[in-house]
């Protein structure tokens, strides 16, 4: 729940510092162009894919890191099994210095806790999910209806 929390946390800032680039907006209508920080990824009993991860399409399009200068021009479709190898060697690996910093939570739990104070708890949790305490109401805001309470 605590790397949840510091997830969310993260998200929120990043939005609020580049609110043009970045959104915590779970439902589609809302995004726009903007990046979405998937919080939900830290859901419990969720896995998520790593990099360089094969995706389950006719294509085998793969998980690609990429660096925040090439996010503008790259679509996800652009990496699959054949052209991952071949970027790798001509670009080098964005992904591989991953593991060189470790970084303390403390910071992210801080503005969580924050977030809190300020009346922003938790997020949406996916459609499959359990509903869970505390949570915001799971509508698309395009077909809310008012909150009977």
């Amino acid at each position: 729940m605590e790397v949840r929390r510091a997830v969310i946390a993260l998200a929120r800032e990043a939005e609020r510092r580049r609110p043009d680039l970045v959104t915590t907006s779970w439902w589609k209508e809302e995004r726009g162009e903007r990046v979405f920080v998937d919080y939900n990824q830290m859901a419990r009993d969720r896995t998520i894919a790593c990099a360089y991860s094969l995706r389950a399409n006719k294509r085998a399009t793969v998980s690609t890191p990429v660096t925040w200068d090439e996010l503008p021009q790259v679509e996800p479709d652009d990496f699959d099994l054949l052209s991952v190898p071949q970027r790798i060697a001509e670009v080098g690996d964005p992904h591989a210095g991953i593991d060189d910093v470790a970084h303390d939570l403390t910071p992210l739990l801080e503005w969580a806790e924050r977030d809190a104070r300020d009346g922003q708890g938790d997020m949406p949790y996916p459609p499959d999910h359990p509903k869970m305490p505390g949570e915001p109401r799971r509508v698309q805001p395009s077909k809310a209806r008012p909150d009977p309470s």
